[in-house]
């Protein structure tokens, strides 16, 4: 069996983490480069970055920021933010990211996704959705969640599939930050749909959730961001109660 990823996030304004609750009141957590390094060393198996800056400024300060991860991390690392075409794909892998994430650009323009499978391979285009449920269904949100769209979160994950994504982080906007666990329902729902690896996301507050988020999902991984960079959750002692509950992790 492949082992299961655990994969703290980092939320990154100006060149600083920063995690917020639901999406908004953002509290500095640190230097990216710094916490990276530190997750490598307590056995994170990836690292994603989303870069929340909405300058013009942006790319060179990501490009700038991923040398610098690149130089110190072990570990494949995740940029995503801001993404809108393939030159700023290729600026950052070259920079020395592994993967890169795209979510609003590619609602807006679904090409995007077969372009760059296309130009960089599968294994590189991580879709992120984030998915809040309004009136019965699970609706595709945008611009970190301020932004709703017509789209169905299964359908939308189903066609960026066909489309060439290589991996879905799936973000619970109704979980995130709440620390009351991931949204193991939908998560199972969409794993059993689709053939590509799923990450999960929104929720994580004790490591019984972590627990059952492979067990009930069988997801493929698992993110989250201030259970890590708070101290709340150390990553060593998690992959061994992850152990003692059967489930394969790296240790």
């Amino acid at each position: 069996m492949l082992s299961k990823r655990i994969i703290p996030c980092l939320d990154v304004k100006d060149g600083r983490t920063v995690k917020g609750v639901n999406f908004v009141d953002l509290r500095d957590a640190g230097d990216p480069v710094e916490l990276a390094a530190q997750y490598a060393q307590q056995g994170a198996d990836e690292l994603v970055f989303l870069d929340i800056t909405a300058t013009h400024e942006r790319r060179k300060t990501m490009i700038e920021m991923v040398k610098s991860v690149a130089r110190q991390l072990n570990i494949p690392f995740t940029i995503g933010g801001g993404i809108t075409e393939i030159a700023d794909a290729e600026a950052l892998l070259n920079a020395g990211a592994d993967k890169i994430s795209i979510n609003s650009a590619a609602v807006r323009n679904p090409k995007l996704i077969e372009e760059l499978a296309k130009a960089f391979g599968v294994q590189f285009v991580v879709l992120a959705v984030d998915t809040k449920h309004v009136d019965g269904k699970n609706r595709v949100h945008l611009n970190g969640g301020r932004l709703i769209t017509e789209l169905e979160t299964e359908n939308w994950i189903k066609q960026a599939e066909d489309l060439g994504a290589g991996e879905i982080l799936l973000t619970s906007m109704d979980h995130d930050g709440t620390k009351a666990g991931f949204d193991c329902g939908l998560l199972s729902k969409v794993n059993q749909m689709i053939n590509i690896p799923i990450i999960a996301s929104g929720g994580a507050g004790n490591m019984d959730h972590f627990t059952e988020v492979f067990q009930k999902a069988n997801v493929d991984a698992a993110l989250a961001a201030s259970v890590f960079h708070y101290g709340e959750i150390l990553i060593p002692d998690l992959k061994q109660e992850l152990k003692r509950n059967q489930i394969p992790v790296r240790i």
